[in-house]
């Protein structure tokens, strides 16, 4: 049974031993034990075969960071008690030169962080031991190769030795030796190749390879804490939202052999295909070989189940095949979720060293909901709780045209899906560097490794030559929801040249591919795509949020493009219309110049003319397509200095253009420049001085509904004035407003309902919202400007910042992505609570950016808004989000 965990006030317990019928922990202690110690001793009390071991809590790694980087004195006693349970287990003895137990030391974080930490294997050999292990199985060559692996391994991750220099010493012997593969190597090889690499250690850190086991231990786990805050695991930690706080676990645990010969395997299988969610066992495996093997992808593995042409374990090793299925349906049935594990054959053994829930993509997620649901395993809210709002946006990326003319350079395997395009880059520093450019790149690389986190996320999509399903490119790749195209052994990559082959084709860096990861095609150049369908899980999934969530959702929208996509993706009306955006358009910007370059209202209201029949026709199509639904227009807002050029030459042009002297142009831009227009001439205060332009504005939306309503359809146009700090402006414009409509009204013979509202968008206004609601038919929050204003930071600056913001925990996510919940969030409250003091069914909504945001809308939602509006692809995001939140996730 799984249980509830304990409060931390209340368990001194800092180390957790495990083995079948005698663990200290359950899954139910993920926050202390981090997930992989939680399911290693949930496995052993379902009487699985898991290799026993103990988990220094993640309690001892936030006291490790609080005592300057030291293990507590009093955690090390504890350890060593565990460490002879295990002893005890196995018949094996820790350093014992005859009987030598060996433990691999691994992290174990609440939230899975795959390959992001540190993990060491064959902990505890030496020169001494490594005869013990021979005399125990016989076995020189495999135990020489456990020797030079850990010391590889610990180099790494312990003395901060460069792996790559291993690598070079490995290659430099198989080279002399005249072989291709490491397992060409005999013993004799193996034995002289760890004294080299023992000679490098001492050559890079000055000192000897640490002999005494103990010293080794207490380095692993030491690096193991260190590993938590290692830059790639911080990266990963901030794209993922995982808090620095919730540090590691340690897990030490027996080792079991998959490498000592071709009756041992490991492998890595989930219970569900992960790409696609197919109810079937899906995994690789490789014969002889150690569980680095299979994730970093340095020999390409073999499936579990029969695949024609390709040797699977069901045929290998059929006993064995036949009791990982029985396992994978204990494991699913018991945590009701599909399952990513890892294991490993010792001798014909099998040994459990890992379940977790398996990372998946969107339409993995969806299928699975939907099946587990109607399998009667889970609820329709249990399937909606578990589902990433966030993921969904996966299952918004285009696919390929399957029309389109394609040259086939090379197939791979389909490791996450979608069809992306981009240059190519061949390291991760550079895939940084033109993404900040601008650019769409594809990261190509031999392997991945933790250390790409950065290059993989700046990438659009991923290729690699070597690796499998599971390998590190795979499943970090579908997590983020990246293209992926892995283990293409026709592509060959030649770094020191910078050259992908393929097919006779030699590519450069900046050369264009095109990255198909529902099939694992890659093209050359670029392939058009197509907008994606969404299947019938999807629409079952959104018709059950749809039943439960309280909030709307709306989306931003001002061209009939956005608006024809936020409807297809479920937008319950439109808003925030941003009607700046209509101005640009090359029949009108013209247009808009002239209005402000206007020395008199008779010029400017000239102007105006010209625009009345483009934006009336602006608005009667989205009045149109959102027939039924409301649609928020908000007025004017930006300040007039944005619509004018500023580069000389475009000055001349357009001097040209409307007839005007060039020097007199310039000196009536200069004029209309400010410091910052932010905060200055810009939303209601053009509407107080310029009212015309908001007459033009409010016709040009009166007419268009009065059009639609003689035609007996249903238009609820809301009409937003931006920017209010008062009533009295409010009231001003708001008058402004109603005898626009009135005078189009009378003059139409036409009548419709309207109303007229205010964006919530300074500290001032949500402070004396009770005031502002006498003349307000409903608020909007514009969380954008807000977040600005309140926080005294500018969204386009303060990226420079933000960043080390978030780091050192100052901000617990960019303000401008997840809203500032203790400070802007509260100003939202006090305008939801004030408003509605003065009116108590004033309707209230949010349209800044934080509208598609999961964790915002959650906050929304405890607010009391009556919707959310966003861009219409993050529509169905915000559906999601909102149900979680109506029922209870927040």
């Amino acid at each position: 049974m799984i249980e509830t965990e304990t409060a931390k006030s209340k368990n001194s317990k800092n180390v957790f031993f495990f083995a079948p019928g005698e663990s200290d922990g359950n899954a139910g202690m993920k926050n202390i034990l981090g997930g992989k110690g939680a399911n290693l001793a949930e496995m052993t009390a379902l009487g699985l075969p898991v290799p026993p071991g103990l988990t220094i809590s993640t309690e001892v790694c936030t006291a490790y960071y609080e005592n300057g980087g030291k293990i507590p004195d009093t955690v090390k006693p504890k350890v060593l008690e565990a460490l002879s349970r295990v002893e005890k287990c196995v018949g094996k003895k820790f350093g014992d030169v005859k009987n030598p137990l060996l433990v691999s030391v691994r992290s174990g974080a609440r939230a899975s962080m795959p390959g992001m930490m540190d993990t060491i294997l064959n902990l505890g050999l030496n020169d001494q031991t490594v005869a013990g292990l021979i005399a125990m199985t016989g076995n020189a060559r495999f135990a020489w190769d456990s020797y030079r692996r850990f010391l590889q391994m610990y180099s790494d991750v312990v003395l901060n030795i460069n792996s790559s220099l291993f690598d070079v010493t490995l290659e430099d012997m198989k080279s002399d030796k005249g072989v291709h593969l490491d397992t060409d190597l005999t013993a004799e090889d193996l034995q002289k190749l760890t004294q080299k690499y023992k000679e490098q250690i001492r050559f890079s850190t000055g000192r000897n390879f640490p002999e005494d086991p103990f010293d080794q231990l207490w380095g692993a786990v030491n690096a193991v804490f260190r590993s938590w805050n290692t830059a790639r695991a911080i990266t990963y930690r901030e794209m993922h939202s995982i808090p620095a706080e919730w540090g590691t676990a340690v897990n030490v645990q027996a080792m079991v052999f998959g490498n000592q010969g071709f009756d041992c395997a490991t492998g890595v299988a989930f219970t569900r295909n992960p790409s696609t969610g197919e109810k079937k066992f899906y995994g690789e495996f490789l014969l002889n070989a150690q569980g680095e093997d299979v994730v970093a992808g340095i020999r390409t593995p073999q499936p579990l189940m029969k695949i024609d042409g390709k040797d699977s374990m069901e045929e290998k090793m059929p006993e064995v095949y036949q009791q990982l299925t029985d396992v994978f349906k204990k494991l699913e049935g018991h945590y009701r979720d599909m399952q990513d594990i890892e294991f490993t054959v010792e001798k014909g053994r099998l040994w459990m060293l890992q379940t977790r829930n398996g990372k998946r993509t969107a339409a993995a997620a969806l299928r699975i909901a939907c099946d587990l649901v109607s399998e009667k395993v889970i609820s329709k809210k249990e399937a909606l709780l578990r589902l990433d709002p966030a993921s969904l946006d996966q299952l918004l990326h285009p696919t390929l045209d399957p029309k389109a003319v394609k040259t086939l350079l090379a197939q791979g395997l389909p490791a996450s899906p979608g069809g992306v395009c981009g240059e190519i880059v061949f390291n991760p520093e550079d895939a940084v560097e033109e993404k900040e450019k601008g650019k769409n790149v594809i990261l190509v690389r031999i392997e991945t490794s933790p250390e790409d986190i950065a290059g993989m996320i700046a990438a659009k999509g991923i290729l690699t030559t070597r690796g499998g399903m599971t390998s590190h490119a795979a499943v970090v790749a579908r997590g983020m929801g990246k293209c992926c195209v892995a283990g293409c052994g026709e592509v060959e990559i030649d770094y020191n040249e910078g050259v992908m082959r393929a097919r006779g084709y030699n590519l450069k860096k900046g050369d264009i591919i095109t990255l198909d990861g529902s099939t694992g095609e890659i093209f050359l150049g670029k392939v058009p795509t197509q907008e994606p369908k969404f299947d019938e899980s999807f629409e079952t999934v959104m018709g059950w949020a749809d039943e439960v969530r309280r909030m709307k959702v709306r989306a931003n929208a001002e061209t009939p493009m956005d608006a024809q996509t936020a409807r297809k993706y479920g937008a319950e009306g439109i808003g925030l219309c941003r009607t700046e955006h209509m101005f640009f358009g090359a029949d009108r910007i013209d247009a808009v110049r002239e209005m402000i370059l206007s020395d008199t209202q008779k010029e400017r209201e000239a102007a105006l003319e010209k625009l009345l029949p483009m934006q009336r026709t602006d608005f009667l199509q989205l009045f149109q397509i959102m027939e039924g639904f409301p649609v928020t227009i908000r007025l004017l807002d930006p300040p007039l200095h944005e619509f004018l050029p500023q580069t000389d030459k475009d000055i001349a042009e357009l001097a040209k253009r409307i007839g005007w002297n060039e020097g007199k142009l310039k000196q009536k831009i200069a004029s209309l420049h400010e410091f910052n227009p932010m905060l200055g001439h810009r939303g209601c205060r053009l509407g107080i001085t310029y009212p015309e332009i908001y007459r033009m504005q409010v016709r040009a939306l009166a007419e268009a509904a009065a059009e639609l309503a003689a035609k007996g359809k249903k238009i609820l146009p809301e009409i937003m004035i931006p920017l209010i700090a008062s009533e009295k402006e409010l009231a001003i414009l708001k008058k402004l407003t109603e005898l626009e409509v009135l005078s189009v009204q009378k003059t139409l013979k036409v009548k419709f309902d309207y109303l007229i509202g205010t964006m919530i968008e300074l500290p001032r206004a949500a402070l004396t919202a009770e005031e502002i609601a006498r003349s307000a038919e409903f608020f909007s929050f514009g969380t954008n400007d807000l977040t600005q204003t309140a926080l005294g930071l500018s969204r386009d600056d303060s990226s420079r910042f933000l960043a080390t913001y978030v780091q050192q925990g100052i901000f617990a996510k960019d303000p401008f992505v997840s809203i500032d919940q203790q400070g802007v969030g509260q100003l939202v409250k006090m305008g939801v609570e004030r408003g509605r003091r003065c009116k108590p069914d004033l309707k209230i909504g949010v349209c800044g950016e934080h509208g598609g945001d999961p964790a915002s809308i959650h906050f929304f939602d405890s607010a009391g808004l009556d919707y959310v509006s966003c861009s219409p692809y993050r529509v169905p995001i915000a559906r999601l989000a909102a149900a979680q939140s109506t029922l209870g996730a927040g």
